[in-house]
């Protein structure tokens, strides 16, 4: 990656992709971490480098009014420029088809102590619901719509939009909240 990189700069192929900190559409973007939509949303959504802020996290969940995908919706709509909210989730997602036991038994498997395991659920950390993921797609983008448009800190008037993109042809399908 190193070498690729020193060949990237040299030759000044960053070029293309020069822009400022503000989106230039004025939106911010809430969608899955999936490899599949690394290139495929911003084209489907007719979007280049520079037009929007782009949060990815396992799921496009939003899983806590004041967690850390939330503080950077917020962030972008006060501090960079951002004036409307789209949560994009997507077909065949792997959120909806986790096994949280499993997981739990690959942390095992990879050397996490089952002491800690059992430390943080005597603590109250119930690692089976923090890892599940969600049933439906569409009724998990309605959750995280509900949850930004009911946030006390929401500026007034801000448009939060949601769609279902289908990680094959990057058809997209509005969901309303």
């Amino acid at each position: 990656m190193l070498e690729f990189n020193k060949r990237f700069v040299e030759e000044k192929q960053y070029e293309p992709f020069v822009s400022d900190k503000f989106p230039d559409k004025k939106i911010v973007i809430l969608t899955c971490m999936d490899t599949r939509l690394t290139e495929l949303l911003p084209q489907a959504l007719g979007l280049k480098n520079g037009d929007a802020k782009i949060i990815k996290n396992a799921g496009a969940v939003l899983s806590h009014p004041f967690g850390s995908a939330m503080r950077s919706i917020l962030v972008a709509l006060y501090a960079l420029g951002a004036e409307e909210v789209v949560v994009v989730g997507h077909y065949d997602c792997g959120m909806a088809a986790i096994e949280p036991s499993v997981v739990i038994e690959e942390m095992e498997r990879r050397g996490i102590d089952p002491q800690t395991l059992k430390t943080l659920k005597s603590s109250g950390m119930d690692l089976e619901q923090w890892l599940h993921g969600f049933d439906s797609v569409e009724e998990n983008v309605v959750h995280s719509i509900n949850l930004i448009n009911n946030h006390p800190l929401l500026p007034p008037g801000t448009n939060v939009h949601g769609f279902v993109i289908d990680p094959a042809t990057g058809r997209l399908d509005p969901v309303e909240a």
